[in-house]
């Protein structure tokens, strides 16, 4: 499937700005089942603009501008040709090993929900991290309303329910508690529960299964990534790969606005 991304977001400071500094993570990798066919990142006023990687491996681009500043328009779009790999993420250069992703994070602790939900599948195989998805799917469900940043995945699953930032931190919170190394990633979906909203960032999770790698599930949806899933980041929870991140020197207040559309590119008809 060819998606088109369009990604705009506009910030407006309510005094001058006298630099202002962002990370994005917001350049998706080619892998076995996506190919990023063009992607291109603009900004609406004189900026310095330097690519690199993360620690994970991620794609990243430091924004960097001085003031003064009083609005920037960010405009990140492109096409990426993406196909059904049953949710294995193969043709991806690992920066970091497998057991790296069963480290805590204030936001995956495990309590003992969490562990007695880990202990009704007991096993590692791909069967079981299957299983273990479908099981966090069907106890945490899904919830279109924002929800706090800090709520941890102890809380989501004893409340039993979560927008898509929190099922996934719920799933991966599970594994580690079984003994299964998880990751959170971040990217797009064409048919994700935002979708309604022009909103169409998502996240899920991968986990590893010894001898077939990482497998990506999506426990808001009950399902694997398909084709019409972009994979753009990964990191031990969403504070590690926020698609933006950054700082600013100026006083006032900043407000946000966001726009994200996913759709079937007009070259596939």
């Amino acid at each position: 499937m060819r998606l088109s991304i369009d990604h705009r977001m506009r910030y407006s400071f309510s005094e001058p700005q006298a630099r202002v500094v962002q990370l994005l993570r917001m350049t998706p990798l080619d892998s076995a089942t996506q190919t990023v066919l063009d992607w291109n990142i603009g900004v609406d006023c004189d900026a310095r603009l330097r690519q690199g990687h993360d620690g994970y491996g991620n794609v990243t681009t430091m924004l960097y501008l001085d003031g003064p500043i009083e609005s920037i328009s960010l405009t990140i779009s492109g096409e990426v040709l993406t196909e059904d790999g049953n949710g294995r993420v193969t043709g991806v250069a690992e920066a970091l090993p497998p057991l790296f992703f069963l480290r805590e994070t204030p936001l995956t602790i495990a309590d003992d929900g969490v562990r007695d939900l880990a202990a009704i599948v007991p096993g590692r195989s791909l069967d079981d991290v299957y299983a273990l998805g479908a099981l966090v799917s069907e106890t945490v469900k899904p919830r279109e309303r924002k929800t706090p940043k800090s709520r941890t995945a102890a809380e989501v699953v004893a409340l039993g329910s979560g927008n898509v930032r929190d099922c996934a931190h719920a799933l991966i919170a599970t594994a580690r508690a079984a003994g299964i190394p998880a990751r959170f990633v971040t990217g797009h979906c064409l048919t994700g529960p935002n979708v309604a909203r022009h909103y169409s960032s998502h996240c899920w999770a991968e986990l590893h299964v010894n001898g077939a790698g990482w497998i990506g599930f999506d426990p808001s949806a009950g399902c694997c990534p398909g084709e019409n899933y972009v994979r753009v980041a990964i990191g031990l929870d969403a504070s590690d790969s926020t698609p933006l991140s950054g700082t600013r020197r100026g006083g006032g207040i900043e407000e946000l606005d966001i726009d994200i559309r996913v759709a079937r590119s007009q070259a596939q008809g």
